[in-house]
């Protein structure tokens, strides 16, 4: 494998908005497919824990096997985000994101149709290989797609499609269980998740393969070889995929340990409606929104490294005053914004950060392990508080496990060089 030396190109306009207007046909394009596909994402992922509790309650589990089944939509979605990178690396970015996409849909789906918790865990497990897969092929087809000096505000400005999504969810939720009864409107969110489907339809018109990539493919081609999946566990990238791996872990198990399970954390230690804890998943919603356009801005601004460290105390202060401190409901409801802005605002930096991390010819591989890597031990959090939940407060259980998995993402980040300004080239 060849080695091609590293150009960094200096960010100066450093403005939130001011990527978006020097932005190609084509970058705007790959954008605004990859933001919609992330938004229909979010939403898709969120229904599950938007009903878990109407399924405790029509099935009888009880917590930790219903958190068992967002631990397995994870687990999958860790094999099938590695598969997808490896599989972007030989076919293409924009074909993977296509089948990633209809797989994870069609899923989505026949959720609606089960009849047992058996039927959904399975049908979870399913959809979660395509969760998993899409993010690993559109993370590196925007991180190839747009420029250097734009990648961070652009990738990190697409991951806040997933406060969309989150709050298309709990807009849904809200309509569908005032007017149905809640054996039938849960069904009804699950049949929802089939919508991201039709995107493909603009990505097969629209969206194009990066030139760096088909152009590394062509040489690979060229001289008769393929990249090896393991090759990202070889020399000198192994400490990188280590440490990578790490932070993809630390800062998904937070995210996960506090967003599967605030629903139900409001509903019970709270004793809110589902109908009255709307307002509250909306104000993290809106902090989560706001916290990736910031982090999208923080990550060419001051680099992504430093969103990291920065974004992971903030998350370990609020989460601990969120689920410690003897609040009023009103508290609770504006911390709710500042708990949503620093666990999510850090995702901004992670698409651009593990594509510049990794070669070319690497990357779909490197990243979309990595990455997955991270969702697939994250994915463990939501049983582990689940399961704690059952011997202790479930804010105790929360608060437990998200200060375990930023400490982890902190030390890991620290670790690894920064990446900003990064120009990809083809190699081979």
């Amino acid at each position: 494998m060849s080695t091609t030396p590293t150009t960094i190109v200096p960010i100066e306009d450093t403005s939130l908005t001011g990527f978006y207007k020097d932005m190609t046909v084509p970058e705007k394009r790959t954008f605004w497919a990859c933001a919609t596909g992330w938004a229909l994402d979010g939403m898709d992922f969120m229904i599950y824990p938007l009903v878990i509790g109407t399924i405790i309650q029509l099935w009888k589990v009880d917590a930790g096997t219903a958190g068992l089944a967002g631990t397995v939509t994870l687990l999958a979605s860790a094999l099938g985000g590695w598969g997808a990178g490896y599989l972007a690396d030989r076919i293409g970015r924009v074909r993977t994101l296509q089948l990633t996409i209809i797989w994870f849909s069609v899923f989505s789906l026949l959720c609606a149709f089960a009849q047992n918790f058996d039927q959904l865990l399975i049908c979870r497990a399913l959809l979660g290989l395509g969760f998993g897969g899409e993010w690993a092929a559109g993370a590196v087809l925007m991180g190839e797609t747009i420029r250097a000096q734009y990648r961070g505000r652009a990738v990190g400005s697409v991951q806040s499609g997933w406060a969309v999504g989150w709050g298309l969810a709990v807009l849904a939720q809200a309509a569908l269980f005032s007017y149905l009864p809640p054996e039938q409107a849960w069904r009804w969110m699950f049949a929802i998740g089939a919508l991201p489907a039709l995107l493909v339809l603009y990505l097969r018109a629209y969206v194009k393969e990066p030139e760096v990539a088909a152009e590394t493919r062509a040489k690979v081609a060229a001289k008769g070889e393929s990249p090896s999946i393991l090759e990202i566990f070889q020399g000198p990238i192994l400490k990188v995929t280590v440490l990578a791996s790490l932070v993809s872990m630390g800062c998904q198990g937070g995210y996960y340990a506090i967003t599967f399970w605030v629903p139900r954390f409001l509903t019970t230690e709270r004793k809110l409606s589902i109908v009255s804890s709307t307002g509250y998943l909306a104000a993290l919603i809106v902090g989560s929104f706001a916290g990736y356009l910031v982090g999208a801005w923080y990550a060419d601004r001051f680099g992504r490294r430093n969103l990291f460290l920065v974004f992971s105390l903030g998350a370990i202060a609020v989460v601990a005053a969120y689920t410690q401190l003897p609040l009023s409901n009103e508290v609770l409801w504006v911390l709710g914004f500042p708990l949503g802005f620093f666990a999510s605002g850090y995702f901004s930096g992670m698409g651009a950060f593990l594509t510049e991390l990794y070669p070319t010819r690497l990357r779909g591989s490197g990243q979309g392990f990595c990455y997955n890597f991270g969702r697939g031990m994250g994915a463990l959090f939501p049983f582990l508080v689940g399961y704690l939940s059952q011997t202790t407060t479930l804010a105790n259980a929360i608060c437990i496990f998200a200060v375990i998995a930023y400490v982890v993402f902190f030390a890991a980040a620290y670790a690894l060089p920064e990446t900003r300004g990064k120009v990809l080239h083809a190699d081979a």
